[in-house]
């Protein structure tokens, strides 16, 4: 496959996960803006959430304060935004559109329906639009989507490059999501197994679509380290850091077996699921939570970088 080629299905499938977890950073954000302030740490919830997804200068150049009507216009519709939602629907589908011919009908579908469904909100009134009824309809065209990849496209190369976007963006998604509830939204220290940290890991659960498989699979209370080891380290858990490398890997281990080598991603792929696989959760909380996601956060930025150069760059080596 050229790298052109396998750089557009990459992307398209990053951009998407990636609109998907902007709905569910809105999601949180509304959730946790019904409990009262603490009076602590940021300003607001709705600042931190700029301040996880890494958008608070982009923000603050266009908008000034992190009042909670511009950050849903900014997260949702923002062209000026390359993460808004608006900006990666659109992204997506013009890289859909440039490959066209390496997508079943099923798929271009899918994400063609999207992408005008999305022109056509944009057209509307935003007092007319709930937040939520906006969050719901961007999650449900990122999993019609996925399904018609799973359910449609050949298990080729083309299939291994749309996946391949899909889990790398969702590591570096969750690991921020994650820490956008430890880091930042709780006030302080002083908080911790309050009722006001247990609620927020709860809202954090219910905002990535985990609330009840994590109660089947731990049951019992809700506390900061069963979710951590839920989403970090538990290869059951859909959504876990461990699982979207498993994944990476398995993705990366098909693409070598086909073009017939090894490269340095899947090296470093190989290296970054053993060590999520040799780490307990009290080895997290020991180093840090927040300072073992920003170092997660930085090794997928490296793999990817290598997937880039290795395949998608022309200049494979």
């Amino acid at each position: 496959m050229l790298s052109r080629t396998a750089d557009n299905l990459y992307w398209i499938t990053r951009y998407m996960e990636r609109a998907e977890t902007m709905a569910r950073l809105l999601d949180v954000g509304a959730r946790m803006s019904l409990l009262p302030s603490t009076g602590e740490g940021y300003h607001s919830e709705w600042e931190s959430l700029l301040q996880a997804s890494g958008t608070a200068e982009g923000f603050a150049r266009k908008y000034g304060d992190p009042v909670q009507r511009n950050i849903e216009s900014y997260f949702f519709f923002d062209r000026d935004n390359p993460s808004s939602i608006a900006s990666c629907i659109g992204r997506a589908r013009e890289n859909a559109r440039i490959v066209r011919g390496a997508l079943t009908t099923q798929v271009w579908d899918a994400l063609n329906g999207a992408f005008q469904e999305m022109r056509a909100l944009e057209r509307r009134p935003r007092s007319e639009l709930d937040l939520s009824v906006l969050t719901d309809w961007t999650m449900r065209h990122s999993a019609q989507l996925r399904g018609a990849i799973d359910g449609t496209q050949l298990r080729k190369d083309g299939w291994d490059f749309l996946n391949l976007g899909y889990f790398l963006e969702r590591a570096d998604n969750t690991a921020r999501l994650l820490d956008v509830k430890y880091y930042v939204l709780l006030p302080g220290v002083e908080f911790v197994g309050s009722g006001l940290d247990n609620y927020q890991w709860t809202t954090l659960l219910r905002a990535m679509s985990a609330h009840r498989a994590f109660h089947w699979a731990y049951g019992g209370e809700v506390t900061a380290r069963k979710i951590a080891d839920f989403l970090i380290l538990n290869a059951a858990s859909p959504r876990s850091l461990r699982t979207s490398i498993e994944a990476t890997t398995v993705h990366l281990d098909r693409l070598a077996r086909g073009y017939g080598r090894t490269t340095a991603a899947q090296s470093k792929a190989r290296a970054v699921l053993a060590e999520l696989a040799e780490t307990r959760v009290s080895d997290i909380f020991d180093e840090g939570l927040h300072e073992f996601l920003t170092r997660f956060i930085r090794e997928v930025a490296t793999l990817g970088a290598l997937v880039h150069d290795v395949y998608l760059s022309g200049d494979q080596r």
